[in-house]
């Protein structure tokens, strides 16, 4: 009987791969991979839900906690681990949990992922609350490990969703306060779903990072104006940042920029409102961090104005 999984069934498109040119098989391949955007736009009102739950999580003082296996689990502990570089979150803000733990990032561990007890466990050791929000993914929808997770973390209070690609029961949809499944389709090679529903994976989670993120006042215009400079690239960043919205010199922006700590927004404030590096630290906390709410639209004042932002 064939699987019922989407993702374990054959691409009858790719049936001849083995038998395609170099140039046969990238062309091949990007075709269906123009096929996840479409997918997962598709999921826009799910995914809109998502970033709801997960702003509402942030509010509460609690954490998003992403739960997933191999290539899934991978996914979700990159998303976390990009966040404090790109936001200046605290690193605890968003967790990523994949079975077998860390070193299953580097070296698959083969039957990890079949342990509910071991997900539900990972719950307990992050001291999941009602304020927090579990993030399930995935893509095939039977995970143990993942499964396991989401009961306890139901348990223990907390909001939980699922993200797959595959055909969600309705068992799925009633359990979980959101549901997203993006159907990307068979895989070129069958099962494969480090490819497209990977892919699917990476986007959805960008999305909701992101949308919680700008939507909690980590963003500015479309600059990350919460970053936090720790390397050189991100230190050349905010000074082109504190330049586009300041219309200052470079020089000028490196000296608030290092007046300010570091941190692009407390810099930015200090330049425009003429405050030292505490009251404008206390301005921002009276908005609760959102630059607009304080400085009203960006101004677009440097050489970028009329083409691609810093």
């Amino acid at each position: 009987m064939r699987d019922p999984r989407l993702t374990e069934q054959r691409n009858p498109r790719s049936r001849e791969i083995d038998a395609l040119d170099a140039l046969g098989l990238v062309d091949l391949i990007n075709a269906e991979d123009r096929r996840v955007a479409e997918a997962v736009g598709r999921e826009r009102a799910s995914l809109a839900r998502g970033v709801e739950l997960v702003e509402a999580a942030f509010r509460a003082g609690g954490r998003l906690i992403y739960v997933g296996a191999g290539t899934s689990g991978r996914l979700g502990v990159l998303d976390a681990a990009e966040m404090p570089p790109t936001y200046g979150t605290d690193p605890r803000l968003v967790r990523g949990v994949i079975a077998g733990g860390h070193q299953a990032l580097v070296r698959a561990q083969e039957g990890a992922e079949d342990h509910p007890e071991d997900g539900a466990a990972a719950m307990d050791e992050l001291d999941v609350t009602g304020n927090d929000f579990v993030l399930g993914i995935a893509t095939s929808g039977t995970t143990p490990y993942v499964h396991g997770a989401l009961a306890r973390a139901r348990e223990l209070g907390a909001a939980t969703g699922f993200l797959l690609c595959t055909p969600p029961p309705d068992e799925l949809r009633a359990t979980h306060d959101v549901v997203i499944a993006p159907l990307v389709g068979p895989e070129v090679i069958t099962g494969s779903t480090r490819m497209k529903a990977g892919t699917a994976t990476k986007l959805v989670l960008n999305t909701l990072t992101t949308g919680a993120m700008v939507r909690t006042g980590k963003v500015y215009g479309n600059l990350m104006v919460d970053l936090q400079v720790t390397c050189q690239k991100l230190q050349d960043r905010g000074e082109r940042i504190l330049q586009e919205l300041l219309g200052v010199k470079r020089d000028e922006a490196t000296g608030l920029l290092d007046r300010a700590g570091g941190s692009v927004k407390t810099a930015l404030v200090m330049g425009r409102l003429g405050l030292d590096r505490q009251g404008a630290r206390d301005r921002l906390a009276e908005v609760g961090g959102r630059v607009r709410q304080l400085l009203g639209p960006p101004a677009t004042t440097g050489p970028d104005a009329e083409g691609e932002a810093p």
